[in-house]
């Protein structure tokens, strides 16, 4: 689970987030939308761990983030918007590093290395310098490196950057089977409104630092009163002249 208990995020006099309660289930994909300077991106890097909170609490898995770093941080897997890879590690080696990090017993990371590999479409690249990968592949790197320990929580950033149509369906089927099958609480940012109407169970909308709305695509369109419910027409409705270019 993850969940944010009035949360506020203050950059001197900015106030980037305000007082944000949010609360992810096990096995639910939460979609988090909002525009630029609206608080998304401060929300996402606190949840990683990134950044700590001005106040409030975030925990992840039942842990406090601020108490229990590292029992928190065991247990997320964290896929950012731009991805940093050693690129003079060849994709192996990178997924070998990362099972260090996170203690993945050697025979166990070796089999979850040539499954991810495999399944991200990148097992004929394995032994190739990262440098030599497209941004494509590098995404779908990074994704595999975040999915190695098993995590029971993922914060992802814009998924779908620099995915062709093939790959963003790849994904979207991962991250569907992670939530329905072993029950992992997701949590993603992005612009796609298409994006979260396909594979998000929940949606969230920021505008300003504070949650404007919140629910299913269904729940939305109810309180909305319209049968013509359209998840694009509600967002540039709530987060119309919100975009802050000083604010993160």
């Amino acid at each position: 689970m993850i969940r944010l208990e009035k949360v506020t995020k203050h950059y001197r006099r900015h106030v980037a987030v305000s007082d944000l309660t949010i609360s992810i289930p096990a096995g639910e994909i939460y979609g988090f939308l909002g525009p630029n300077g609206a608080g998304k991106t401060t929300t996402i890097r606190m949840v990683a761990g990134a950044l700590a909170p001005t106040s409030g609490t975030i925990s992840l898995g039942g842990y406090d983030l601020a108490k229990k770093p590292k029992e928190a941080k065991s247990i997320l897997g964290y896929i950012p918007d731009r991805p940093f890879l050693y690129e003079k590690l060849s994709g192996q080696e990178f997924l070998g590093f990362t099972a260090d990090l996170y203690r993945v017993p050697p025979k166990k990371a070796d089999l979850r290395s040539e499954e991810l590999l495999t399944v991200f479409e990148l097992w004929d690249w394995r032994d190739e310098l990262i440098e030599n990968y497209s941004h494509g592949m590098k995404q779908r790197l990074i994704m595999a490196g975040a999915l190695l320990p098993e995590p029971k929580v993922l914060v992802v950033d814009e998924p779908m950057v620099g995915l062709d149509p093939r790959g963003a369906k790849l994904v979207m089927d991962i991250f569907k089977s992670m939530a329905r099958e072993r029950k992992v609480s997701i949590l993603i940012s992005t612009h796609t409104m298409s994006l979260a109407s396909r594979l998000c169970d929940r949606i969230g909308i920021i505008s300003k630092g504070v949650l404007a709305a919140e629910g299913t695509e269904e729940e939305l369109r109810v309180s909305r009163g319209s049968d013509n419910f359209d998840l694009e027409d509600l967002f540039l409705e709530l987060t119309s002249g919100n975009e802050g270019p000083g604010a993160p």
